[in-house]
């Protein structure tokens, strides 16, 4: 069968199906609450599983290791103060707007299970480099595997060089895709470290005339427990080139390399919570609060996961209510080609997100992170259209297909008031 189109092709957006999947079945729950005459977070809550209940596996046969959905829901409606939210639709009904308030309560599948390696090379000038198989393309890698390695290690990040992509050097890569960077490179950029640790105290035992068992690690330095004898990593790389300082099972360098392979997907969980102002006159949505909670189990950096989110939040909330590829109805011409016609948010479109993070590490790797860079448009998206609908109930409007753009909204109050008579 063929099938002839003047449509343009497309290619998987941040998450890959999951919002779209999220949004049909967060709608379906406020529809079935509606439908019920129930509460909509009450309706959720009737349908956690609860930690205790983990490992857990769903309809569709996929496990769960952990999370806490009734702890995410909690944190979220305290935070975006849901019980007081009646009282800011009736003031805001005092002004001529129509405020609605919505949610999501989602779960992501990320870091499908593939290699992913990292070499860690120390030499004697007294520098090391870091090599991933990675890609950042802004999510901050060269910040957060350097973090990693430094813990591991004690030594400072100014003085390791980070290489990733390049295929002369990196010995094999999956790249940048599906949430996996930190589980799966960030594991295999773990256990290089440990492995440089091991040998490094090797080697100092060996230098300090100690058994291993009496080496102590601690801030980049190797010392014989109860003695001063000491010496730091950066003495321990330069005699591991000096083939003459070492015994004969020794082998010469520090040049360590971390493989990683989960055997199972790993589940960040997490509630959004969006509240909106419409003006009826134009169907202008203004977005003026948004609250995320998300696991995404143990958290690296702080600064840069809330990035992550932020990004993720702003891609949702453009899915849901501006971004739209439209063609003319007569010519089939796309006219939607540039940025100059194809609407996308700008800082001005969003407002202040309140991040909450609700860690619950994961053992599906040794870092214990599961996925973070899918998770904010995951749930934005369908919380975002919740508020929407949320707002335009009391005009009788029960469902608004998104983008729900300016145009879309004015005419389904216009539609509704003229049914109202």
């Amino acid at each position: 069968t063929g099938v002839f189109t003047n449509t343009n092709p497309t290619n998987p957006y941040r998450g890959s199906g999951a919002p779209e999947a999220a949004y049909i079945t967060e709608r379906i729950i406020d529809i079935a609450a509606r439908e019920l005459g129930m509460d909509a977070v009450k309706l959720r809550a009737l349908n956690y599983v609860t930690p205790d209940q983990m490992p857990w596996t769903n309809a569709l046969g996929y496990t769960y290791d952990c999370g806490d959905f009734p702890g995410n829901m909690d944190k979220a409606l305290k935070a975006a103060d849901w019980d007081g939210f009646e009282s800011r639709r009736a003031e805001a009904a005092g002004r001529g707007r129509l405020r609605g308030i919505g949610l999501s309560n989602t779960v992501k599948k990320t870091s499908t299970p593939n290699i992913e390696t990292c070499d860690l090379r120390f030499d004697p000038s007294g520098a090391a480099t870091l090599i991933m198989g990675t890609i950042s393309h802004g999510q901050g890698h060269e910040t957060v595997f350097k973090q990693i390695v430094c813990d591991r290690l004690g030594i400072e990040p100014g003085r390791i060089g980070f290489v990733q992509g390049d295929t002369d050097l990196v010995s094999y890569g999956r790249g940048t895709f599906n949430s996996r960077s930190m589980s799966i490179g960030g594991s295999a950029c773990l256990l290089a470290a440990e492995k440089i640790r091991a040998k490094a105290t090797r080697i100092a035992a060996h230098l300090l005339e100690a058994a291993e068992d009496d080496i102590a690690f601690a801030d980049g330095t190797f010392a014989v427990a109860g003695t001063d004898r000491r010496i730091d990593i950066w003495q321990v790389a330069k005699a591991a080139h000096e083939p003459g300082a070492l015994p004969p099972d020794i082998e010469p360098g520090l040049d360590e390399r971390g493989v990683f392979a989960p055997s199972y997907w790993n589940w960040p969980t997490g509630v959004q919570v969006c509240e909106v102002e419409i003006d009826p006159e134009t169907g202008v949505t203004e977005i003026v609060n948004f609250v995320c909670v998300d696991d995404v189990g143990t958290v690296i950096n702080p600064m840069l996961l809330k990035a992550q989110m932020h990004g993720g939040i702003a891609q949702g909330i453009g899915q849901a209510l501006m971004e739209d590829v439209a063609f003319d109805r007569d010519s089939g011409q796309l006219v939607t080609g540039s940025l100059m016609d194809y609407c996308m948010p700008r800082a001005a479109d969003l407002c202040f997100m309140d991040i909450v993070s609700a860690p619950v590490p994961t053992g599906s790797n040794p870092v214990g992170a599961k996925g973070g860079g899918e998770s904010g448009p995951t749930g934005a998206l369908p919380a975002t259209i919740n508020a929407v609908v949320n707002a335009l109930q009391p005009l009788g409007i029960d469902h608004v297909e998104m983008p729900a753009t300016p145009q879309r909204v004015w005419a389904a109050i216009r539609a509704a008031r003229t049914r109202a008579g």
